[in-house]
């Protein structure tokens, strides 16, 4: 299967060199790093060619790299059904740039791209609708940003008792845990919770 992908990743690469900078094949996979500005160009190949037929979009999502002059990675899992092989696109964009939406391409791109926005700021251009998906209205910030603050925010959550949406601040708490690495087959040498039921039968 390697040598296949392999055979894949360059015919890819003879392809459309112009719009691939690298690629791959790293266990048992392959990875095409593709320029932001032709990832239009690349999905439309990667679809139409008859070699690939890259028919699926799986997966579309961001990666964070803080450290880097382009921060972000916004990385493309496609599937051909008809040769049975996955393939990952990376493009590398920086925080004040843009990338084009593919949803001309793969229409389920949409909410894909929405929730890469709203959790990374990751500004997809010529999207039908970008707007957050996942967060609240008004809120600020991108979650999945590794210089995100866990303190300081503000949650909203529905009131049972009160029976309203209400405001409140964000506690993170980390409770201390006894965890029990003994073998499942040896069993604890204390009384589990809810196993004293068992002697009271």
């Amino acid at each position: 299967m390697t040598e296949e992908l392999k055979e894949l990743g360059a015919h890819i690469a003879a392809s459309i060199e112009d719009d691939v900078r690298d690629w791959h094949v790293e266990h048992g996979e392959l990875t095409v790093r593709a320029r932001a500005d032709r990832i239009v160009q690349v999905m439309q190949f990667l679809r139409d060619d008859p070699l690939a037929k890259f028919l699926v979009l799986i997966d579309l999502c961001g990666v964070d790299y803080p450290e880097r002059a382009k921060r972000f990675d916004v990385v493309y899992h496609l599937l051909s059904m008809h040769n049975n092989v996955r393939i990952r696109v990376k493009a590398r964009v920086g925080e004040e740039d843009t990338i084009p939406t593919i949803t001309g391409v793969f229409p389920c791109a949409d909410w894909f791209e929405r929730e890469t926005f709203d959790m990374y700021g990751i500004v997809f251009s010529g999207h039908p609708d970008l707007r957050r998906i996942l967060t609240d209205y008004g809120f600020e910030g991108y979650p999945l940003r590794k210089d995100f603050p866990l303190t300081g925010n503000v949650e909203v959550r529905y009131d049972d008792e009160q029976k309203r949406v209400v405001y409140e601040p964000v506690n993170l708490v980390q409770e201390y845990r006894n965890f029990d690495y003994l073998s499942p087959w040896e069993g604890a040498q204390y009384v589990l919770p809810g196993d004293e039921k068992a002697e009271d039968a």
